[in-house]
């Protein structure tokens, strides 16, 4: 409200003054964050997409995912699984495959039914109530299998090389579960404050980007009802440089 706004004028800590009012008007920013460090964001799904390298079986992979509120990742169409396949992932470390290939653990396992010459099966998406719809097709078997074993878990290969990424050549291989392995967590879109922390729905931040002084509320991962604070430049200071992630701060740079 407009008494709040300035009853503040005079109220710096520290006896300063801080001069500054508000513009109660939504900003017409498009801001490119929504996904923490690390993550990639897919607007089509607006989802944020991550591959782990700590080689990990499936079991403990889902638990990983799981800490960071997210899942081993399922996909809604081909259109979302292209965006995957031409990312270029942070694989510098070590890997469990050959350098020009890449395997991930995804959230799908095949269940046998028939141990044939040609094991069929199905694949299903591994945890119920998903609304995902894409299933992988017929999966190439991996070689770590158990005779026992009447379910294998989903590996998503894609490659290395930019031309075959952008190409989207992959495969689906059904793997022993107990395989250690890269794997590749999705998790939905979220707000991320100036400061690269993540924020809850409802709560009110400063996004990322060119603007410490604006405050929004964070609504499905979006930043709405942004409201922006102007401050009056610094008295006695020709020329100053203004703190890109605090409101009002300003160094003075005078001799």
């Amino acid at each position: 409200g407009k008494e709040n706004v300035d009853s503040w004028h005079n109220r710096g800590r520290g006896g300063e003054t801080t001069r500054f009012h508000t513009v109660n008007v939504a900003q017409p920013v498009r801001f490119s964050r929504k996904c923490p460090t690390g993550w990639h964001h897919y607007e089509g799904t607006a989802s944020c997409y991550r591959v782990y390298l700590n080689g990990e079986n499936y079991w403990d992979a889902v638990q990983t995912c799981q800490r960071v509120n997210a899942s081993l990742a399922t996909f809604t169409a081909d259109q979302e699984l292209r965006f995957i396949l031409a990312q270029e992932w942070d694989l510098e470390e070590k890997t469990f495959v050959r350098k020009d290939q890449r395997r991930f653990w995804v959230g799908y396992q095949y269940v046998i039914t028939n141990r044939n010459h040609s094991l069929e099966g199905h694949w299903e998406v591994a945890y119920k109530g998903s609304s995902e719809v894409f299933l992988p097709p017929d999966p190439i078997f991996g070689t770590a299998m158990s005779e026992k074993e009447n379910v294998l878990c989903a590996q998503l290969q894609c490659f290395h090389f930019p031309t075959l990424r952008h190409h989207g050549l992959h495969s689906w291989y059904a793997e022993n579960c107990y395989e250690k392995s890269s794997f590749l967590c999705k998790r939905s879109q979220t707000c991320v404050d100036i400061k690269d922390n993540i924020v809850d729905e409802g709560y009110y931040f400063t996004p990322k980007g060119n603007d410490p002084c604006l405050s929004c509320t964070c609504h499905n991962g979006e930043p709405e009802m942004c409201v922006a604070a102007l401050c009056e430049r610094p008295q006695g200071c020709q020329q100053y440089r203004k703190d890109p992630k605090e409101c009002c701060k300003f160094t003075c740079l005078d001799p």
